[in-house]
């Protein structure tokens, strides 16, 4: 009599592991990808705003603007196929940033570790979607799906430029402040500002 409670124990403690393991391994699917990167992306914006307490007072007067492309702010991007580029570049420019802050930030590193190793899940998650899509679809009805012409794609490739040219104007700023304190603060609040967009982003991608 005494043992079943200890049965039921054991057989609800791996039910509870599946249970646990179902939305991430559901989220890795490519018809459900719009879930995938709502959830790594508001874990990461959790993660910065847990590497530092608050904004240092003497940071402000340092500000800079780095102009995050127009059509990610006003939630506009031309086109599913793009929103999907969009989310690749900036998970591999900030992964790049991410890197290079290991050695020469202040940034809790426990934190800084976690957002890499996700950064570089979604990075790796998206190419095997675009592979999917590249298999299963020929050009001219994917063209017609995402309702782009041969002018859709040249916007899409510009608006890719826009936002690499974005993050570059970061990697330039913390190598003119010369990596200080103060830079990867600034470098850091602008990072969960771009983190936010992407996420609200998330939903127009289900949309679609």
């Amino acid at each position: 009599m005494n043992t079943k409670p200890d049965v039921i124990q054991k057989c609800l403690w791996p039910a509870c592991l599946v249970g646990l393991f179902i939305p991430g391994a559901l989220s890795l699917h490519c018809n459900l990808l719009h879930l995938h990167l709502r959830e790594v992306t508001w874990q990461n914006l959790r993660l910065l705003n847990s590497m530092s307490n608050s904004f240092p007072v003497e940071c402000l007067r340092e500000t800079r603007a780095f102009e995050l492309p127009q059509d990610i702010q006003s939630h506009t991007p031309p086109g599913k196929r793009y929103l999907k580029e969009a989310f690749y570049e900036m998970s591999t420019q900030a992964f790049n940033i991410f890197r290079e802050s290991t050695t020469k930030s202040t940034w809790k590193k426990k934190y800084l570790k976690q957002i890499q190793i996700r950064l570089d899940w979604q990075m790796h998650h998206l190419e095997k979607c675009f592979e999917e899509e590249e298999k299963g679809k020929e050009d001219s009805k994917q063209m017609e799906e995402d309702g782009m012409d041969f002018s859709g794609a040249m916007v899409s490739q510009v608006s890719s430029l826009e936002l690499r040219r974005y993050f570059y104007r970061m990697y330039n700023f913390l190598k003119d402040k010369k990596y200080s304190h103060c830079a990867w603060e600034i470098i850091r609040v602008e990072l969960r500002r771009c983190f936010y967009y992407f996420y609200k982003l998330t939903l127009l991608l289900r949309k679609k």
